[in-house]
């Protein structure tokens, strides 16, 4: 069975123009022709095709390719392994770029829409991706992490302002109450630890009361967490993660 050029072209994914060209440099020179001179391919030379799409896919210049192709010592299989091996590297360098992509579209959702300026109007100096590859790390894989994300690449400046501003008189009231001498397993400071746990789910995922409780541990045990929070009030880490707990155990026991 022979193919007309067009059926080739087709099969291939390449133009005419390109099969006429492999031609015209002896790359690729159709076994038949008609009598109206017409190209014919058979399967010999689908498979040299096949060959040649494989080493340009790879970066070979054509020259080079005619060569490999044509060498009389050239063993197929070992031809075909060196194919593989030159195509997976490729693959995993690839793969690497998309990952390395994908991390970069994941690290701006916070925000993205934000000029420097507007970013820093709304947040100051708290980052909101400072945090970004910790979470990602411990919590990527996870229904909440993909709930945060998706709600996180809606929000608008607007929105920011306003969960900025919530977690700002919290704040303010929190540190208030550690002022006043409050303790942690004290209702009014349970009360605003099940606030937060509160604003977590209206803003990012929803939080049970377990997951709260992680969170809190984290906070303490993770020095960048916890410098995060005492740097607001020394102590507020260790302060609000007790308090988490707290709350955490009034609503399971």
């Amino acid at each position: 069975m022979s193919y007309s050029v067009g059926q080739v072209a087709g099969f291939a994914g390449i133009t005419v123009r390109t099969l006429h060209h492999y031609d015209e440099i002896g790359l690729l020179v159709p076994s038949e022709r008609t009598h109206a001179g017409h190209r014919r391919y058979n399967d010999a030379d689908l498979d040299r095709l096949q060959q040649i799409l494989f080493h340009r896919e790879l970066g070979f210049p054509l020259d080079e390719v005619a060569a490999l192709l044509d060498d009389p010592d050239a063993d197929p299989r070992a031809h075909l392994r060196r194919q593989h091996e030159l195509l997976t590297a490729r693959i995993e360098k690839l793969q690497k770029m998309a990952a390395a992509v994908e991390h970069a579209m994941e690290a701006r959702t916070m925000g993205i829409d934000l000029t420097p300026e507007e970013r820093f109007e709304v947040f100051g100096d708290n980052d909101p991706e400072q945090f970004a590859e910790e979470t990602e790390a411990r919590w990527g894989g996870t229904a909440a992490y993909a709930e945060s994300q998706r709600r996180a690449a809606r929000y608008t400046k607007d929105d920011w302002r306003r969960m900025q501003a919530e977690s700002d008189d919290w704040t303010g009231r929190y540190v208030a109450l550690m002022a006043a001498g409050g303790h942690p397993a004290d209702e009014a400071a349970m009360d605003l630890a099940e606030e937060h746990r509160r604003h977590i789910g209206k803003w990012f995922y929803e939080c049970p009361h377990a997951m709260h409780r992680c969170l809190g541990s984290m906070y303490v045990a993770d020095e960048r967490f916890k410098a995060f929070y005492d740097s607001t009030r020394p102590g507020l880490a260790e302060h609000l993660s007790e308090a988490i707990a707290a709350n955490a155990d009034r609503h399971t026991t």
